[in-house]
């Protein structure tokens, strides 16, 4: 039988993570201080981050070293397998070939574990007790609480309300290695308990969240915050994924013309894709492609400006694509896409047009969803179902055109704990949503001014 599974070994762990901050034409915009506008220093960052992730958030080495530690904990689940959907493949008749690297082989089920890990290692070393954090869809929270287990640390999860109560299991999670899980807003820090006093029956946001955990963090000595996505630092641990898959597909004898990843604050997708952007922009590399919802369509249709990386104002400025940090979205499954803003590299490669772009709606992408797991087995997130919506879309084209093209799409999380979502698309209680084009020129102009100018 022919192989469609390519398995490295944990000696094929890399040894160090790629930073494309290295590689970019210019530098990526530095953050701002939420008070002044001016760029914020290591200071700035020390009450709530660890000296090494705040050295890495600014570095431009191409090769950051990981940990043995890091590389030992890694080696519970990874490398995750490439796997070549040949099933999918048959069904659609399509001449392309389709794979996928499947990162829901880890403990927690997703691709967060690859940054919780790394992260949690470094508060260790610092001397940190505690770490706050806030989750949507449940998969950061958990990878999470996974990780402050690992190292012995204490660990709170403000997850997003709609989330909280669509996605009870991965709370479930959570307190299963021991954190903590509120739903947010919550009564326990000023920012929710302001938010909670203006609209008692808000369904939250991830900016809310980030508000919460941002507010414990830097009220308590003994506790550090943790970001699952958008910042520099976490989108360069999540290159194992890429680096892996060059690898694999080296074995599979084979190279990507597309590669595809679901978008909510980035870190999948750039883990995936970070280590091929060199070669798309030298112009012999693969089509780079996000996928967003259309109910929080952050590159599509947001804006290139600096904004808060949370709903009040407590978390440094970031230039990014954004809906406005006022910007609270519906309450669809794919709870972790449901941020408004990118992560800065990101979104730099977007305006830089390295990177494209799409959204798709809640019911097609799960459509997508079901097609996988009855032709290839697995159960989908709601979030990797984008990806998978995508790939298909590329899939048919080459259908229609005949050209045999590869195409590689990362299989961010499995969707065993979104059954109840499937449960109403199965039944036909989803709906789609588009969001109105005056809800975002509404939080948009609440953008903050910054006193360095966004690259033009």
């Amino acid at each position: 039988m022919e192989n469609h599974r390519f398995i490295l070994q944990p000696s094929d762990i890399p040894h160090a993570w790629y930073n494309l901050a290295a590689d970019l034409p210019q530098p990526i915009p530095p953050h701002c201080h939420p008070a002044t506008g001016d760029p914020v220093g290591p200071d700035d960052m020390r009450p709530i981050f660890p000296d090494a992730l705040i050295m890495q958030e600014v570095s431009t080495e191409k090769w950051i070293e990981i940990p043995d530690a890091v590389r030992e904990k890694l080696a519970i689940w990874r490398p995750a397998p490439l796997v070549r959907a040949v099933q999918l493949e048959k069904h659609l008749g399509t001449p392309a070939r389709i794979y996928y690297k499947n990162e829901s082989v880890s403990p927690a089920g997703s691709h967060k574990p690859n940054t919780a890990v790394a992260q949690a290692y470094y508060n260790k070393e610092a001397g940190i007790e505690r770490i706050a954090t806030e989750t949507g869809a449940g998969q950061w929270g958990s990878s999470l609480a996974f990780a402050c287990d690992l190292f012995d640390l204490q660990c709170k999860v403000y997850m997003v309300k709609v989330s909280y109560h669509q996605k009870p299991y991965r709370r479930s999670l959570m307190n299963l290695w021991g954190a903590e899980c509120i739903p947010s807003p919550s009564t326990d820090t000023q920012a929710g308990r302001a938010i909670l006093e203006k609209n008692p029956e808000t369904t939250g946001s991830l900016g809310i969240s980030i508000s919460e955990a941002v507010e414990d963090a830097a009220t308590h000595d003994n506790t550090n915050y943790a970001l699952g996505s958008v910042l520099n630092h976490v989108c360069t641990h999540q290159t194992v994924i890429g680096l892996e898959l060059k690898k694999q597909m080296a074995l599979a004898e084979d190279a990507p013309d597309i590669l595809i990843g679901c978008a909510g604050g980035g870190s999948n997708m750039a883990g995936l894709l970070f280590p091929y952007v060199k070669d798309t922009m030298d112009g012999h590399g693969p089509r780079l492609i996000a996928v967003e919802p259309t109910a929080c369509p952050t590159l599509t249709r947001g804006k290139y400006a600096y904004d808060f990386g949370d709903c009040i104002g407590m978390a440094p400025l970031a230039c990014m694509y954004t809906l406005g940090h006022s910007f609270v979205p519906s309450g669809i499954h794919a709870g972790g896409l449901r941020y408004h803003g990118m992560a800065p590299a990101v979104s730099m490669l977007h305006k830089m047009g390295v990177l494209e772009a799409q959204a798709f709606h809640q019911k097609e992408t799960f459509e997508a969803g079901v097609l996988f797991a009855r032709t290839e087995g697995i159960c989908p997130a709601p979030e990797t179902n984008h990806a998978i919506r995508c790939a298909i879309v590329e899939a048919l084209k080459c259908k229609e055109t005949g050209e045999a093209k590869c195409i590689v799409f990362n299989f961010s999380g499995h969707g065993h704990f979104d059954l109840l979502s499937y449960d109403k698309y199965l039944a036909e209680e989803l709906e789609d949503y588009e969001l109105p084009q005056e809800w975002i020129e509404r939080s948009l102009a609440e953008l903050p001014k910054s006193n360095i100018p966004v690259p033009v």
